[in-house]
Formats: structure tokens, C-alpha cells, sequence
């Protein structure tokens, strides 16, 4: 099969567009014909070898963990899924080695949902990742409730705009946290804009809730953090999936897992209108290093995907 490797740790320039052995398929695994891979910042993070204290890597390695296509071969004791079924996954495994940038890849059935059917492919690439780490987050790690006052950190990102069609659908008010760029982003999305101004940043959360927010979750890290561990309510909770800092603040660091129910329930939102992805830019798979390059460089209020014919 074609597809996107890596020999070394390092930045876009050490991905490899060639043939590698088509992937083997386990018993609880569903071999998939990739359609659409999401480029996300742990890619190039694992990438460069930052992970390489938790994860192992195999070389030659596979890079993208996100991923929308078609069945093509169940496993042997699969039932869940036939040959045809359009499916979605963030297909992690607990080692580097064998990713979605390529024509097919080897599902583990925990990793996978059905697609979206109101969605494209490249839609559908695009929500594994940002869509788990944002559900997960406020349903088991800030266990959000109906009625309460939400902050967002970086609320026009991925992760971050997730969490605002979903928090708003669990009956949460959301206050984003944006630079003036993302403003109208989170404003259509319904959260209330507040902007990244270091001076003034407590100032507009204190006007729009005067006791406090109930959750806080930060999906950026930095300064930030600690101005809005304070903005806290008696009882708020802290969570943050960037900044290990969050701990020392008597927060949370959350870090995704995959789930197929949880999947599963992210495409029912989406089919009910709920949840929506944007995609700002798509690459053919030959030219993974660039679309590396443009989801590195930012600024993009979508996300990056990698296309497959």
C-alpha cells in the first residue's frame, strides 16, 4: 500500500511518501480503506519525539491517529461491522508505529464508530480526536451539569469548539476565551466571547460571572491557566489537556481515550445537527509534510485534512 512514514524523529521533512506491507488484520480489528486522515498537533508532537518518554516507537512509523473510510475486511470474530460500512476512528494504539496517513489501516474495534451520515469524509476525519478529547473532558473530567457556566480556553481551536456545541448542548452557558480573530467563530457557535488581553482578562469574566465559573477547561496552556484557575466558583472545577501546570492548580490533566461508544454518540450529535466540523484545508496523502506545515503554522479555525483516493 502507499502511504506516509517516518525512519526518525524530527519535523515534516523526515515523512516518506512510498509503499510499506499492507496491514494485518487481528481478530478484533477491522481492516479499513482510508478515505480521510486528520492532521492533529499530537502528530507532529510524537513526531518530533516528545512522547518518546510514554510511547514507543517502531520504526518505520505510520503518523495520524484520525481517520474516516470504508470496511473492507472484518476480523475473524468482528460482528459489529461488514464489508461496505462506512466508518470513522481515532485509532491510537499504545505504541507508534502502525497510523491512518495511508491507504489502509487495521482498526481495533475500541477505536472505531460508524460514520456520521451527514457528514463527508473529510468532515468525519476531522472529529475523532477533537470531538473524544472535548466530550470526554467535560462529561468525566469537569462532570459538567445542566444550568452551570463553562469557560473555555482557546475556544475557536479543534478541541476547543467542540467543547462549545457540546457543552451547550448539555445546558451549559459558555464563555469563550479568543483572540479578536476567533470571536465571530465562538459567538455563531453560541458561546460569549472573552478575549485573550492579560490586563483585562479577569475584568470580562468577572462582568459576564460575577460568582465565578463552575468548570474551566483549557485546551491551550500558559499564562492563562492560572488567571482562570482563579475565576473559579466555591466547588468550580480545572481541567486543562495541554499544560501539566493544571495540577499544581488542583485541576485535572485529561488525556483522551479512545472510546467506540463515546465515538458513537459524537456521530449522533452530528446527525442531529448538534455538532459540526469545520475543514479549512486538504491535502492529497503525497503531501502530508505540508499539510504538517499548515496545521503547525496555525490560524486556520478548522482543520487539516489528508485526502485518499
Amino acid at each position: 500500500m502507499k502511504a506516509i512514514s517516518y525512519r526518525r524523529y524530527g519535523g515534516p521533512e523526515v515523512l516518506e511518501y512510498g509503499e510499506l506491507p499492507d496491514p494485518k488484520v487481528g481478530p478484533d480489528e477491522v481492516l479499513v480503506k482510508v478515505r480521510a486522515a486528520a492532521v492533529n498537533p499530537v502528530d507532529w508532537k510524537a513526531q518530533a519525539g516528545y512522547l518518546d518518554g510514554m510511547i514507543d516507537a517502531v520504526f518505520p512509523v505510520v503518523p495520524g491517529w484520525d481517520v474516516s473510510g470504508v470496511v473492507v475486511r472484518p476480523g475473524v470474530s468482528v460482528t459489529e461491522y461488514a464489508e461496505g460500512d462506512e466508518v470513522m476512528g481515532y485509532v491510537r494504539e499504545d505504541f507508534l508505529s502502525h497510523g491512518t496517513f495511508a491507504e489502509y489501516v487495521s482498526a481495533p474495534l475500541r477505536t472505531l464508530a460508524r460514520k456520521p451520515r451527514t457528514c463527508s469524509f473529510e468532515e468525519a476525519a476531522g472529529l475523532p480526536l477533537v470531538g473524544l478529547t472535548a466530550y470526554q473532558a467535560l462529561r468525566t473530567a469537569l462532570s459538567v451539569r445542566s444550568g452551570e457556566t463553562v469557560l473555555v480556553l482557546a475556544a475557536a481551536g479543534g478541541v476547543g469548539s467542540a467543547a462549545v456545541q457540546i457543552a451547550r448542548h448539555l445546558g451549559c452557558r459558555v464563555l469563550g476565551a479568543v483572540r479578536e480573530s476567533g470571536r465571530e467563530r465562538v459567538e455563531a457557535l453560541g458561546a460569549e466571547p472573552v478575549l485573550f488581553d492579560e490586563p483585562t482578562f479577569a475584568a470580562q469574566i468577572g462582568a459576564l460571572a460575577p460568582r465565578g465559573v463552575d468548570a474551566v477547561l483549557d485546551t491551550l496552556g500558559g499564562p492563562f491557566l492560572p488567571h482562570a484557575a482563579r475565576l473559579l466558583a466555591p466547588g468550580g472545577r480545572l481541567a486543562s489537556i495541554a499544560d501539566g501546570e493544571v495540577l499544581a492548580l488542583g485541576g485535572r490533566y485529561y488525556w483522551v481515550r479512545p472510546d467506540a461508544a463515546d465515538l458513537a454518540a459524537l456521530a449522533d450529535l452530528v446527525d442531529e445537527g448538534v455538532l459540526g466540523v469545520r475543514v479549512a484545508r486538504t491535502f492529497p496523502l503525497e503531501r502530508a509534510a505540508d499539510a504538517q506545515r499548515a496545521g503547525a503554522e496555525g490560524g486556520l479555525q478548522g482543520k487539516v485534512v489528508v485526502t485518499v483516493p
